[in-house]
């Protein structure tokens, strides 16, 4: 069966309905949300003199619940403009209306009974073929299609989604027995392709791959922490970032998804494990979890978990952590152990792990135990949830945020240098780790002929990890990098097309990264056909130039050092962008200053959905000096028309510019104008070089030809740097920003208009760059720029001095 899915109908509106509602909107499906009637009016409906037969009321349970979605942070939708692609309505009016649907996903209450009555329903009005899923996240998906018709049946499959759905990449496709197998290929590739997600197929069993092991996980390390006597902001400074994890760890990422969701998944996979789950037991809470359970203090929802926020007596929020012993709330602590002072200087997550794991300290022990508990766990599941290790870490990796899977993690450690620590903590894991070390494996992956393998515990061989060809994955071509430097690694990607990759901390812009960006260009000019900007980093694609170099020649006032870098950072993205063959950028998370100032220059940018764009000189004392200021200009003249407010199209830049403004979203980085109608958006963050790649050769044989400088830019000259410089004096007066922030909006306006003009006029490229520079370097001289400078350097937000 062809389909395609332009419809969809999400039943139930509450978190997750009407996030998953709100995904949806995101790569623009129309979307029917539906819910529950009251049974009555409310007192401020019957006060108007409303029954139940007025829309407002019949509507109300999912106008309420899409209105929380719309206000909550993070945002659901890449743009608030995309709510009006979410109908909503009610079970008893606009059921029917899913026979016009592609797909209906039943997002209710976690109840079979309610579910089967509701499918009773459905089968009522939907059309033959038509998808139907469900997002439970605990009841076995075959109890649910139990009396179904037999297309109902093979077009039924569980998809559990993860929450936030647009930000976590999991979902998760659990077939029953009777679906069509063209349904989950379907699902599958529509995940991947279309939602950006790790699409991963489950089997039947109770909480799945993530939940099943995420859960274990995460009330086995509160009871090693229970054992330890260690704090909740040890646990959490443990299991952070040190170990490639969320900034949350484990309590706080408690309180954000709410202990009584924790609790009532444990209670399930406790009952559900009797005879096929050897270590059901780990399910039973620890004892402070279910004292927090018994107080109702279950997170973010209550306003306490195993953290509350409160005001001090100034009106500044605090944080205050739990103490286990006295269940009272303290000030948050600083936490320092020897083992992880031991890591700083280790950028990469992998080559930690051996100095973890190796600590004298309680952070060591720590490691050393939980580490052994979970790898035992996910050993003895295979085959009973997968039958393939890699689902289990792309399901814990997606579904968690964490940046190594299990059975990565445990590659990074060592297969046998772990299984000593295990056998020592008697953890012994399943027999067939054993049968694969003995036969001389050394790993769960490995790497041949630029695609990963992964050890396959039926046939006991390797195999490679299916869906590949359709990314390009760095971290495989080692064997394929063509030059390199301290800060950058360049790729010969095939077809003619390299790429680099930034490799600096947070991928800032030093000399190492400025001299990759030519380096790639000369290379790619001479011997290839086009170059791509991309890297895998879970951080940042860039955070822009190297404040620190900046800094320090600032503090020495070696203003023509200064002044040598900005001409060589300007020059550098000219290069990218009148280089005589494409470049193409793949931005990711953060694309800040200099990072965002390298798209700009881009012939074309190919960037994630998630990418967070924006010009944030202004925060640190200077201007966007990289060719982002004259970009902006240069942006601004070209969208002028025949009887536009010419000023107003540059306001909005220079707001955006003078505000540090940046995008929540690709989508509105393209509204701010900093992507174009050219660049392309991409879910799936995999996808995104292989995507830049094509992007690449599609340029390079559509007759790509090297472009001319532009001299046709036009500015505003004095009128516009009078209307902007009073805007700016009328903010001062009104005390809303600072002496220096005027002073800082002023050389802003006077860049971007042009500089001393007597009228609006048409200038170059290198007029504007000339006057970038000149004002950047004045800013740098202003004790207040360094104040801020330093303010950001050493950890904080810069002063608003």
């Amino acid at each position: 069966m062809n389909r395609s899915i332009r419809k969809v109908a999400v039943l139930g509106s509450g978190i997750m309905g009407s996030r998953i509602a709100s995904h949806f909107a995101n790569i623009g499906v129309e979307v029917l949300l539906l819910d529950i009637v009251p049974k009555e009016p409310n007192d401020a409906e019957k006060a108007k003199g409303l029954t139940t037969e007025h829309p407002a009321v019949r509507n109300r349970i999912v106008n309420d619940s899409f209105q929380q979605t719309l206000k909550a942070t993070p945002a659901s939708l890449y743009s608030p403009d995309f709510a009006s692609r979410v109908k909503l309505g009610n079970f008893d009016d606009n059921l029917k209306d899913i026979k016009n649907y592609d797909w209906v996903i039943e997002v209710v209450v976690e109840r079979l009974d309610i579910k089967k009555s509701l499918y009773e329903k459905v089968e009522e009005h939907r059309k033959p073929g038509t998808l139907i899923t469900s997002n439970t996240s605990g009841i076995p998906i075959h109890l649910m299609a139990e009396g179904r018709s037999e297309d109902f049946k093979r077009n039924f499959c569980g998809t559990h989604f993860f929450n936030p759905p647009r930000y976590l990449r999991l979902l998760e496709i659990i077939p029953t027995a009777e679906t069509d197998q063209s349904v989950v290929d379907f699902l599958m590739h529509y995940g991947d392709l279309f939602l950006g997600k790790t699409t991963v197929l489950c089997k039947d069993t109770p909480g799945f791959i993530a939940n099943r092991l995420g859960i274990y996980a995460l009330i086995q390390t509160m009871r090693v922490a229970e054992e330890m006597n260690l704090s909740v902001d040890e646990v959490d400074k443990l299991t952070g970032p040190v170990v490639g994890r969320p900034k949350s760890g484990t309590y706080r990422l408690s309180d954000v998804v709410g202990l009584d969701t924790t609790v009532h998944v444990a209670n399930n996979l406790y009952a559900s494990g009797e005879g096929t789950d050897e270590s059901r037991d780990a399910f039973i809470l620890p004892s402070v979890m279910q004292k927090l359970f018994d107080n109702k203090w279950l997170g973010d929802k209550t306003g306490q978990g195993f953290y509350k926020k409160i005001k001090d007596e100034k009106g500044k929020s605090v944080i205050l952590a739990l103490d286990f012993s006295t269940l009272e709330y303290k000030p948050s602590e600083k936490v320092k152990f020897a083992t992880l002072e031991a890591t700083k200087a280790i950028g990469e997550v992998p080559k930690r792990f051996s100095v973890l794991l190796a600590g004298k300290d309680k952070a060591g022990e720590f490691y050393r135990k939980t580490f052994s508990d979970i790898f035992k766990y996910a050993s003895f599941r295979i085959p009973e949830i997968s039958d393939e290790i890699f689902r289990i870490d792309q399901a814990i990796s997606a579904g968690f945020g964490w940046q190594l899977g299990l059975f990565e993690t445990w590659d990074a450690i060592g297969v046998k240098s772990m299984l000593g620590i295990m056998e020592e903590a008697n953890m012994k894991p399943a027999d067939w780790v054993y049968e694969m070390v003995n036969a001389g494996n050394e790993s769960f992956y490995k790497v041949e002929n630029g695609k990963r393998l992964y050890y396959d515990v039926a046939s006991k061989t390797y195999k490679k990890i299916p869906g590949q060809d359709s990314f390009i994955l760095l971290s495989n071509l080692s064997k394929q990098i063509v030059w390199k430097n301290a800060g950058a690694n360049l790729y010969d990607i095939g077809d003619g097309i390299l790429n680099l990759e930034f490799k600096s901390k947070m991928n800032t812009m030093g000399s190492e990264v400025i001299e990759g960006i030519q380096k790639g260009i000369s290379l790619a000019e001479k011997e290839y056909r086009g170059l791509v900007i991309g890297n895998e980093s879970s951080e940042a694609f860039s955070a822009g130039a190297n404040l620190a170099m900046l800094f320090m020649f600032a503090i020495e006032q070696e203003f023509d050092e200064i002044n040598m870098v900005i001409g060589q950072f300007q020059q550098t993205m000219m290069r990218a962008r009148y280089s005589s063959i494409p470049v193409v950028t793949a931005p990711h998370t953060l694309a800040l200053g200099g990072g965002c100032e390298l798209n700009l220059h881009a012939d074309k940018v190919v960037a994630h959905a998630e990418t967070y764009m924006g010009l944030v000189e202004f925060g640190v004392g200077i201007i966007p000096a990289g060719g982002g200021t004259k970009e902006m200009a240069l942006r601004c003249s070209d969208m002028y028309q025949a009887g536009d407010t010419e000023l107003n199209i540059l306001q909005t830049a220079f707001m955006n510019i003078a505000q540090a403004k940046v995008s929540t979203s690709a989508q509105e980085a393209r509204t701010m104008n900093y992507l174009q109608e050219k660049d392309q958006i991409v879910l799936n963050r995999s996808r995104l070089i292989a995507e830049a790649k094509q992007a690449a050769i599609d340029l390079a044989e559509n007759g790509y030809t090297q472009p001319k400088q532009r001299s046709d830019i036009k500015v505003q000259g004095k009128a516009g740097m009078a209307l902007f410089m009073a805007g700016v004096a009328q903010m001062r007066l009104g005390n809303y920003i600072s002496d220096h922030d005027a002073k800082i909006a002023n050389k802003l306006a006077y860049v971007i208009n042009g500089g001393d003009l007597s009228y609006p006029q048409n200038v170059s490229e290198q007029y504007l760059l000339d006057l970038e520079r000149e004002a950047f370097l004045s800013l740098c001289g202003e004790k207040k720029t360094l104040e801020r400078m330093q303010g950001l350097l050493n950890g904080g937000k810069p002063p608003r001095n």
